[in-house]
C-alpha cells in the first residue's frame, strides 16, 4: 500500500523535474536569442553609419541634425570611447587586444550565466556591451586596412595604394556631437575664470553608446540584485 501511494508521489516530482529543467532551457535559449539580435542590431547599425561617414565625409566635416545641438561630426580615434586616446602604435594595438580579449570573456559569461539561470537584464546588458566593443575592434582591425585618410578628401573603400595604417592601428569612428549648451566662467573665478565651458562636447558612435548603457544597465541589475539579499 506504501509502495502505491509512493509510486504517484514519485511520478509527480519526476514530472515537476522534467518540466523544470525544460521551462529553463527554453528560457536560456530565449535569452540567447534576444542578446543575439541585440549584438547584431547594434553592430550593423554602428558599422553602416561608420562606413556612411568614412565615404561620405572628411575629418572636421560637420552636418547638422536637430538645429546647432545635435550634429554629425567626423573624427577620428586611436583610443577608448568618446574621443579619448591613449599612447601610439603600441598603445593602440595594447587597447584592441584588451578588447578582444574582453570580447571573449564576455561571451564566455553569457553563455555560462545563461546555462546557470540569470536575469534577461543582466544577459542585455552584456549584449550591449560586447556590441559596442566588437564595434570599435572591428575599426580597429580592418579600418586601417581597407580605407585611406580622410584627411582634405573622403575615404575609398580599398584604396589601390592600400589602406592608412597596419592590422590592429586603424582609428575609431566617431561622429556624434550634441553641444548642447556653452559658455564663459566668469573672469573672478579661480583657474577657470575667463575659459570656454561646453557641454555636452564628447563625440561617440553607436557602440560607445550601447557600451555606456549596458554599463549603466549592468550597474542598475547590481545595485537591484544587493538591494534584494538584504
Amino acid at each position: 500500500m506504501k509502495n502505491q501511494m509512493r509510486q504517484p508521489i514519485l511520478h509527480s516530482s519526476l514530472f515537476t523535474l522534467h518540466s523544470f529543467k525544460t521551462t529553463a532551457m527554453q528560457n536560456n535559449k530565449k535569452q540567447i536569442r534576444l542578446a543575439a539580435i541585440i549584438f547584431a542590431a547594434i553592430l550593423i547599425s554602428d558599422q553602416i553609419l561608420k562606413f556612411w561617414v568614412k565615404t561620405h565625409m572628411q575629418i572636421g566635416e560637420d552636418i547638422p541634425l536637430i538645429g546647432s545641438w545635435c550634429r554629425l561630426h567626423f573624427i577620428e580615434n586611436i583610443g577608448f570611447a568618446f574621443g579619448m586616446s591613449i599612447g601610439d602604435h603600441v598603445g593602440k594595438i595594447f587597447l584592441t587586444l584588451l578588447r578582444l580579449v574582453a570580447s571573449v570573456a564576455i561571451v564566455w559569461l553569457i553563455f555560462y550565466r545563461t546555462r546557470k539561470g540569470t536575469r534577461t537584464s543582466f544577459v542585455v546588458s552584456l549584449a550591449l556591451i560586447l556590441a559596442g566593443a566588437v564595434g570599435n575592434i572591428i575599426d580597429s582591425c580592418f579600418y586601417g586596412l581597407i580605407f585611406n585618410e580622410s584627411y582634405y578628401s573622403v575615404a575609398t573603400l580599398f584604396p589601390p595604394e592600400g589602406g592608412y595604417a597596419p592590422f590592429l592601428c586603424g582609428k575609431v569612428v566617431d561622429m556624434f556631437y550634441f553641444p548642447l549648451f556653452s559658455f564663459h566662467w566668469p573672469q573672478w573665478m579661480p583657474f577657470i575664470g575667463g575659459k570656454y565651458f561646453e557641454f555636452f562636447n564628447a563625440i561617440f558612435n553607436i557602440a560607445d553608446a550601447a557600451i555606456t548603457i549596458g554599463v549603466i544597465l549592468l550597474f542598475i541589475d547590481q545595485l537591484f540584485r544587493a538591494q534584494k539579499k538584504k
